[in-house]
């Protein structure tokens, strides 16, 4: 958990990292760093299991986004199970968690190109994905603009209109400047958003990387990509429609940050979808990790087609509250 954050420079991004080996509740977990677009990116990846070990390069494979504020150890309490059907890639996408920072990738429209190339990196061919939070309406931009690469998506409380994001999210887009939470401590901003979980509790070595992953001037910094929300969200409903990527909405009956409106507006909207809703806030794959890991792998056995185009598992708006 000790290792270093990466400075937000080219130069740094070369210099070798060593790697951090952390003990989760659920299995070993070795964090590494590689370079990918010239910045340094913290990701993690599963061991493959025995009958994974037997497979042909085609096996099953996803790539986990992780949300924010957090880091890629959100993942630590469905890593177990989801690492039981795929090989899994996790990253912390640059400017949050561990990875280094670059102003120009923080929006949701460029990240998704980041996104591909990221998949492209670690040789993931027709990956799943899985991109709760913010990491959401970059994987929609991504599957819409390069339809076919992404086999299945699973999103969930991340925005889809401005309009209707809670509070303290919607506050922080509009506000005029960001003196404010440079002012704050991030730890009290980051605590207060975990507050929102009542079914589980952050253990202490995974909260306290989140709050390593966001020290000093890191929180700020990546408001720049929420920020570009009113700019992005507007194109990101045009584009909706057009969406074939089979989608799964997860979302929380009492998120407050993200409202469930969202999920709705996605639903709506998008092709191929179902929306279920779990008994949660905003933090669903923690919160509620048990039945978020059965959604996931159940959408990944539904939709293990050739090409995501083509998975016909995925239904035009289909809400459930049960997996």
């Amino acid at each position: 958990m000790n290792a270093a954050l990466p400075a937000d420079n080219r130069k740094e991004s070369r210099r070798p990292r060593s790697n951090t080996v952390t003990t989760w509740l659920n299995a070993p977990f070795r964090m590494q760093f590689r370079v990918i677009d010239g910045l340094t990116v913290r990701f993690a990846q599963s061991q493959p299991t025995q009958s994974q070990s037997t497979q042909s390069k085609g096996q099953e494979c996803a790539l986990l986004l992780s949300p924010w504020p957090e880091s890629l150890l959100a993942f630590e309490p469905v890593w177990s199970p989801l690492a039981e059907h795929a090989r899994l890639v996790a990253i912390d996408l640059p400017g949050f968690g561990r990875s280094q920072h670059r102003d120009a990738l923080l929006s949701p429209q460029a990240m998704s190109e980041f996104i591909v190339a990221a998949a492209d990196a670690f040789e993931l061919e027709h990956p799943h994905l899985v991109a709760p939070g913010t990491g959401t309406p970059a994987a929609l931009f991504a599957a819409g603009r390069h339809p076919g690469r992404l086999r299945s998506l699973v999103v969930g409380s991340g925005a889809a209109a401005v309009p209707l994001l809670g509070s303290p999210l919607r506050d922080w887009i509009e506000a005029p400047d960001l003196e404010a939470i440079r002012r704050a401590d991030p730890q009290q901003l980051i605590g207060a958003a975990l507050a929102s979980m009542k079914r589980s509790e952050t253990p202490e070595p995974v909260l306290a990387d989140y709050l390593a992953s966001y020290q000093g001037n890191r929180l700020a910094a990546s408001m720049r990509y929420v920020r570009a929300y009113p700019a992005d969200l507007p194109v990101l409903a045009r584009l909706l429609p057009q969406i074939r990527t089979p989608v799964r909405i997860i979302a929380g009956a009492y998120d407050t940050t993200v409202p469930l409106a969202n999920a709705v507006f996605m639903a709506e909207r998008l092709p191929r979808n179902r929306l279920d809703i779990l008994d949660a806030g905003h933090f669903t794959w923690e919160d509620a990790a048990d039945e978020y890991a059965v959604l996931v792998t159940s959408w990944w056995s539904g939709t293990s087609g050739r090409s995501a185009d083509i998975a016909g598992h995925a239904t035009p708006y289909r809400r459930s509250n049960t997996p």
